[in-house]
């Protein structure tokens, strides 16, 4: 007796509904690449690291962090946080609350004692690094794990440059900075302190391989204001850098600080909690236009710092008296003088217009090209035009603020370290744009941000305290899991779970999926229902 159709089927023959043939598009899985991790200057995979985070697993979301950015817990406090600007989530609902996870991860490595791994092997090449801010140190840190022998030397009596001697403690407590900056130099990098170089022809011909130029803007720009011989005109540089010292600076109870960035928003803060009963801005602009974040001048704002709107100093005359002269935007936005006058008491100016570098060391260097200040170099390998010599952070073209120039430090340590290996790095190619409209939103459930608390207004103005404070671990782990993993599957199952042909795959835990192209006929249900766009429907070849 002949057995039943059904049963009789070859499985393995296309009579066995391989519905494969009736495709004419076909399912791939891709990786995009998140915004986060586009905008990072630091070139941080943030979205890989929160993934760690949110599964618990912090060491290990710290050590994938700090493949590119050695200093988490410096990062999550000064950090502009640029990546949150351009989170997807914020579409939604709130941008993932990133750079308050890397504060955390950060501070919880400083609290668990986690060190970074020695070099496995020893390349047997010498670099030198000048300046010992967040530049140099980074690129220190990427030569060094690269096996390279590193000595930095550092003019000043203490490491961090700018972040040190101009962020306030407030925003950066110093024993997070050291903690942080130590763990380098416990790597094996050689630190000479006090070591000014005037010369740097002379100095690369001590039998280093290559040289990294990382030297902060420490100069403060000045503007000619007439004045009188009792006027107490100071740069914001010098005083903030005082701040590092025993004895701190006397202000008197009226301070003035000309500008509008963030270095005249910290000295203005500066001066409040230094005892100043008033403490006035005066810049040229509106506060749309300040160079200032704004989060930094809400915040002065609340601590009682008051801004003089389209104004400028034109004189500063007896005992304090300042000659402010209001201004008007044309239609360019530029300020225009209006010849009216009125007059201001202080006790200080305090002048923060900006900062340069100090090139003298750059003299006779050949090869070397400066322009406008800084420093010309290759944008893509930051090397200068004298081979072996790279440059990178505020003496070069480019925004001035530590991501940028932790991020100067990781380009150029890869490129130091190409060049000493006679090798060329190529950038790798990047995938494309992970972007809201490709997300399936509705699978996310409502994930409100976790706001980090703040100190008391009454210590923030009395005491040099911490005023940000950091997440607890319950919400960090809540914060991380907010992130949407854009663009890259997490593996959620929903492809595998929503296929009416069972063509999906496992492969196992961290090995994602597969398509069993046999069985799929292309019908893009898994496309659909993808939460993180991270599969697309491509034209089946002919």
């Amino acid at each position: 007796m002949s057995k039943p159709f059904a049963i009789t089927l070859d499985p393995g023959s296309s009579l066995a509904n391989k519905t494969g043939s009736w495709r004419s598009q076909r399912p791939v899985y891709v990786d995009r690449l998140p915004p986060c991790n586009a905008q990072c200057p630091a070139g941080e995979d943030i979205q890989g690291w929160l993934y760690h985070a949110e599964s618990g697993n912090y060491e290990a979301a710290w050590r994938h962090l700090v493949r590119d950015n050695p200093f988490p817990a410096i990062m999550g406090r000064v950090c502009y946080h640029s990546c949150e600007g351009v989170c997807n989530r914020g579409q939604l609902d709130a941008a993932v609350g990133i750079n308050s996870v890397e504060r955390f991860l950060g501070d919880e490595a400083l609290r668990r004692g986690w060190r970074f791994e020695p070099p496995t092997t020893e390349s047997g090449t010498h670099v030198l690094v000048i300046g010992a801010g967040p530049s140099g140190m980074s690129a220190a840190y990427h030569l060094r794990r690269a096996g390279h022998r590193v000595t930095v030397k550092e003019a000043g009596p203490l490491m961090g440059g700018m972040m040190r001697f101009g962020i306030p403690q407030y925003r950066l407590p110093r024993d997070v900075l050291e903690a942080e900056l130590q763990r380098i130099v416990e790597m094996g990098v050689q630190l000479q302190l006090n070591c000014k170089v005037a010369d740097l022809t002379a100095e690369m011909l001590q039998g280093y391989d290559a040289t990294f130029l990382a030297v902060g803007a420490h100069i403060a720009k000045r503007a000619f204001i007439p004045a009188k011989d009792s006027s107490r005109i100071l740069d914001a540089v010098s005083v903030l850098r005082s701040m590092e010292g025993e004895d701190k600076p006397m202000l008197g109870r009226r301070v003035v600080v000309y500008g509008g960035g963030n270095t005249a928003i910290d000295m203005a803060r500066t001066a409040k909690r230094l005892g100043a009963t008033e403490a006035v801005i005066v810049y040229r602009r509106t506060r749309d236009r300040m160079p200032a974040h704004d989060f930094e001048v809400e915040e002065a704002l609340q601590e009682g710092v008051m801004v003089k709107w389209l104004s400028t100093i034109r004189q500063a005359g007896e005992d304090g008296e300042l000659t402010i002269e209001k201004m008007t935007l044309d239609a360019d936005g530029k300020p225009q003088p209006t010849g009216e006058f009125e007059t201001l008491q202080s006790d200080s100016l305090v002048l923060a217009l900006g900062q340069d570098v100090d090139l003298s060391l750059l003299h006779g260097v050949p090869g070397l090209v400066l322009d406008d200040g800084v420093v010309k170099v290759d944008p893509a390998t930051l090397m200068t035009g004298c081979p072996g010599l790279f440059a990178g952070g505020d003496m070069v073209p480019a925004e001035r603020n530590v991501t940028v120039a932790v991020g100067h430090g990781k380009k150029a340590a890869r490129h130091i370290d190409a060049w000493l290996r006679g090798d060329v790095r190529a950038p790798a190619p990047k995938h494309a744009m992970a972007r809201f409209e490709q997300l399936n939103t509705w699978y996310y459930s409502d994930a409100p941000k976790t706001m980090r608390p703040q100190l008391d207004l009454a210590r923030r103005t009395s005491s040099f305290d911490e005023v940000q404070g950091g997440l607890t671990e319950d919400n960090a782990l809540f914060e991380a899991r907010r992130c949407l993993s854009c663009g890259n599957c997490f593996e959620c199952d929903n492809c595998y779970g929503v296929c009416p042909d069972n063509a999906v795959i496992k492969l196992g835990p961290g090995k994602r999926f597969e398509f069993n192209y046999d069985y799929c006929k292309g019908c893009g249900i898994c496309v659909a229902e993808c939460p993180c766009g991270a599969i697309e429907m491509v034209a089946e070849q002919v």
